[in-house]
């Protein structure tokens, strides 16, 4: 049993990303040293201990693309010329986690009770957050309320936001299926299929 250490942007993305292990719960278990929360800033900074915890045991990152041109550029903003460890499995959700969440159509309609069309390709999606949120803006006021802020706040999303979204992430989500709308998302199981099976993981 291989134990992941866990790093994220933020509580939601810690949510998905315990879910991917969880994918494979007789090889791979979560390890108990989580970190993150603390936005992509943190992570960048923290990058050279994450290559050194990777040479002793597997650590799954995961940040998103934003602004940046492509998961690529990205990368190579963030290691330079190195070369990241093999037990570093670091993984660029495009452009947020949200889209992750959103190519799940099943789950995601269920959540929101809406019927209307959800986008097909999520990872073309400029803004997955925004888009979240509008499609939560008009499903039922309990869903909604918890999601959605109120107006004059300060944040777009509500205060169970990464409650219910999380829970949503452990419970409800299918990484199976989302993966058949998310390249970015496909490629990261991917990535954990390789260290489950006791491959080394690729590119």
């Amino acid at each position: 049993m291989k134990s992941v250490v866990i790093a994220t942007e933020d509580e939601l993305s810690e949510a998905v990303a315990k879910r991917l292990v969880a994918e494979h719960p007789d090889t791979l278990s979560i390890s108990p040293y989580l970190f993150g929360r603390k936005g992509f800033g943190y992570l960048k900074t923290k990058l050279q201990t994450f290559c050194e915890i990777a040479r002793r045991q597997p650590v799954l990152l995961i940040t998103d693309l934003d602004a940046e041109v492509c998961a690529p550029a990205l990368v190579m903003k963030w290691r330079g010329k190195s070369r990241f460890p093999a037990g570093l499995l670091f993984r660029v959700a495009v452009r947020e986690v949200e889209s992750w969440l959103i190519a799940d159509h099943e789950a995601i309609g269920r959540l929101l009770q809406r019927q209307a069309r959800l986008p097909d390709q999520p990872d073309s999606l400029r803004d997955p957050k925004q888009t979240l949120l509008t499609l939560a803006s008009k499903a039922p006021r309990a869903v909604r309320q918890e999601i959605c802020a109120e107006n004059g706040a300060l944040t777009r999303q509500g205060l169970g936001y990464n409650r219910n979204l999380g829970g949503f992430a452990k419970n409800d989500w299918s990484p199976a299926r989302a993966a058949a709308r998310s390249d970015s998302l496909r490629r990261a199981r991917r990535r954990l299929e390789e260290l489950a099976g006791g491959r080394v993981p690729g590119g």
